[in-house]
């Protein structure tokens, strides 16, 4: 089973959203503010507390940080007083909620469909666009005593880190992937008290003295190691080209391709051409993929999603807009000389 949808209505940027994701890999495309990190957070919120237990309007609040904490400040800003609605769907189980722009504390928000949602848990991750593990000594002890103005999927994302590898030897499938990182990052990872080391024939270093993109897929090792990414699970990555070199987009593609034919579905929101092109190249006919583009209509300035099955197809594709308009600028300087 997998996320089939998520309905919003007056939630942060959207006024009304109907969105339906492919089972297998979804490319969120779209420019600053349209939501596309907000729609993988709410998702991920939902997923997580049908493992955690814990209630789903805290989770929302600690996952999203309103200032002062207030429910309501998520409701998109409108004058007066005014509803919001969140519908998540998953198999055939959704849970649903509600509150006002006039909430103040998660009590007041309510919740349909809680107790048999946590009965079926769904295993996720959430990778924020941040990388933490080099900052993982002490911060999850930090954060769990101290008031700090960190979104708590950072501290959910060491959480899963910190899970211990899974015993036994790894299937076909998922020995693949740990074949791929390993070759990729020239190493594995291990960790020691709270701090973690690249693991090579050049010896241990610290993920302090590693380059991000390095610690990014050092990540994805350790969530294939602990059983995190699994047949089943979920697996939320905003904007995984941070901080990576592009030579390395390939085999990232590659890796989450094969999540999703082990079964993982896979969210990721992206600013970059070259990731949609190695999703476009690299797809098989048998693979469940999506590219999903956000954008505001320009009859009524709502944001509304379009969705395609190959990059080709993707309407309000802003990244191929840009393109086209510095080879335009190009050619057109070309002509002046």
């Amino acid at each position: 089973m997998a996320i089939s949808r998520i309905k919003l209505k007056r939630f942060t940027a959207f006024e009304e959203l109907d969105f339906k994701p492919s089972p297998g890999v979804n490319a969120i495309i779209g420019a600053n503010g349209t939501g596309k990190t907000h729609l993988m957070k709410v998702a991920y919120a939902a997923c997580d507390v049908s493992k955690t237990g814990k209630r789903f309007p805290e989770k929302l609040v600690n996952v999203f940080r309103p200032s002062k904490l207030y429910p309501g400040r998520l409701l998109k800003r409108q004058r007066g007083s005014s509803q919001c609605s969140i519908e998540i769907t998953h198999g055939c189980l959704s849970l649903k909620t509600s509150f006002s722009n006039l909430s103040k504390v998660p009590s007041e928000i309510r919740v349909i469909g809680a107790k048999d949602w946590a009965a079926n848990p769904i295993e996720s991750a959430y990778i924020p666009v941040k990388e933490m593990l080099a900052n993982a000594p002490g911060f999850r002890s930090l954060y769990s005593q101290r008031e700090i103005s960190f979104e708590e999927v950072y501290a959910d994302i060491l959480d899963r880190a910190f899970i211990p590898p899974r015993q036994g030897t790894p299937g076909a499938k998922r020995g693949k992937l740990l074949q791929i990182l390993r070759k990729t990052m020239e190493g594995s990872v291990i960790s020691e008290n709270e701090e973690f080391f690249h693991n090579s024939k050049q010896g241990k270093i610290e993920f302090t003295l590693l380059a991000e993109g390095m610690r990014k897929l050092g990540l994805l090792w350790l969530l294939l190691q602990n059983g995190t990414l699994l047949d089943g699970s979920v697996l939320f990555w905003d904007e995984p080209e941070t901080n990576l070199n592009p030579k390395l987009f390939r085999p990232l593609i590659n890796i989450l391709l094969e999540l999703q034919r082990l079964g993982v579905q896979v969210f990721l929101a992206t600013h970059d051409y070259v990731i949609l092109q190695e999703l476009d190249l690299q797809k098989t006919k048998s693979d469940k993929l999506a590219f999903h583009s956000i954008y505001r209509d320009p009859s009524n300035d709502e944001l509304v999603c379009g969705t395609a099955s190959s990059y080709l197809d993707i309407h309000e594709n802003t990244m191929a807009e840009a393109f086209a308009s510095l080879y335009d600028r190009k050619v057109a300087r070309s002509i002046q000389v």
